[in-house]
């Protein structure tokens, strides 16, 4: 897959074991395998971009790691890049720090709710949408997402009604995961203006927007309209894009004074806007000068995307997978192997010895479905995809 086009080195294998790696390294616990391929938790099997492990690396040789503060070049990194890949003008002053998009959505919860309201989520949807809800002691609403014609999208007829409900909150995943729907401008003003309708704050993940493939564009649901905006908390990190999520850094942009200061006053009760030097380094780095190796990078994923499509439809016809517009993680439902929830968990990792994500951890919604991670070198999703058409051809 190299090529004077392409000089990034996708095919690379790196070997992640004993690494203190969570994908890799518990994968044989946690499955409790020990021959488990392991397909599942979202970061890529890639190098970082060569800017980014070149900077940390500098920043490591100057041998004092003491507490870090933000320079100006690091919000002008984000700054520009919201700007050239999203068309979203943000100000220094909108962004704030959170370690992570899951502890943001969290501070967001806390910040904007109290016991007992009511916080909107669409299933099947990252598991841990639902698991602040619940931790916080608020009330979880479900508007599950409609699968039409093997595409996903909103039922708006049901979001409305929920709204009526009296909910304060949504949680908006764009692009979403794990079905890689990518929010089209039409789609997003309708459930906008819901949102406004009902004085719905809005919190916005958005930490897979630049995983987007060939005919599909990320829409910043705060670009809409200025309404939009003031009604938003849009949660974005180039952690998914350039490989870091171990750094620990992402953005909460926040337009709405009121609103800033309130996720601000939750991250000092709790002592958590300090940001780790190696994050601030990379973060930066990224921003600056990545966007040569995400273009490759895209390229690479396209192509497995759709080599695992043709994979799986030419030799593996009794699963159906979902073609994602975005993310590097495919949505294949098993449904039609019969199998209850439990029994094909145990036929995944048993049978076709593979750690892959539980369709029912993303909701009720995601019963009888997998998620496959094809953020990796081709070889190795080539034998992931060969255990599951040997497990699923010998039934």
């Amino acid at each position: 897959m190299q090529s004077e086009k392409n000089k990034f080195n996708f095919d690379e294998i790196i070997d992640r074991n004993n690494s203190n790696c969570f994908k890799w390294d518990l994968a044989p616990k946690i499955f409790k395998n020990n021959d488990i391929l392991p397909m599942w938790v979202a970061d890529m099997d890639f190098a970082a971009p060569p800017e980014a492990v070149n900077a940390l690396a500098e920043r490591v040789r100057h041998k004092i790691f003491g507490y870090g503060a933000r320079p100006d070049s690091y919000y002008a990194s984000f700054i520009n890049w919201a700007k050239k890949r999203y068309g979203l003008e943000v100000k220094k002053e909108h962004i704030l720090f959170s370690p992570g998009i899951v502890p943001a959505l969290s501070l967001s919860v806390a910040a904007y709710t109290g016991p007992g309201d009511k916080i909107i989520i669409q299933p099947p949807v990252y598991p841990p949408f639902a698991g602040v809800v619940k931790d916080w002691g608020r009330e979880l609403v479900e508007n599950n997402l409609k699968l039409v014609g093997g595409r996903y999208e909103m039922d708006f007829e049901d979001l409305e009604a929920k709204a009526k409900s009296g909910a304060k909150m949504i949680f908006l995943c764009a692009p979403h995961n794990p079905v890689g729907r990518v929010w089209s401008p039409e789609e997003l003003e309708r459930f906008l203006g819901i949102c406004q309708k009902y004085n719905i704050l809005v919190v916005s993940d958005e930490i897979h927007a630049d995983i987007i493939y060939s005919g599909s564009r990320h829409t910043c649901p705060a670009a809409v309209s200025e309404k939009a905006a003031d009604n938003m908390i849009t949660l974005m990190s180039p952690s998914k894009t350039f490989n870091i999520t171990g750094l620990s850094i992402s953005s909460a942009v926040i337009a709405n004074k009121k609103l800033r200061e309130a996720f601000s006053a939750q991250t000092e009760k709790l002592h958590i806007s300090q940001t780790n030097v190696f994050g601030i380094t990379a973060f930066e780095a990224a921003y600056s000068y990545g966007e040569e190796w995400l273009g490759s990078l895209l390229e690479y994923l396209e192509a497995n995307r759709d080599y695992a499509l043709g994979y799986i439809s030419n030799r593996i016809p009794r699963l159906k997978a979902l073609k994602p517009e975005s993310t590097f993680l495919m949505w294949i439902d098993f449904k039609s192997l019969g199998m209850k929830q439990a029994e094909l968990n145990d036929f995944i990792v048993n049978k076709a010895r593979l750690g892959l994500n539980d369709g029912a951890s993303f909701g009720a919604a995601g019963e009888g479905f997998m998620r496959l991670n094809f953020g990796c070198p081709r070889k190795t999703l080539s034998e992931g995809l060969l255990r599951l058409e040997n497990a699923v051809n010998n039934l």
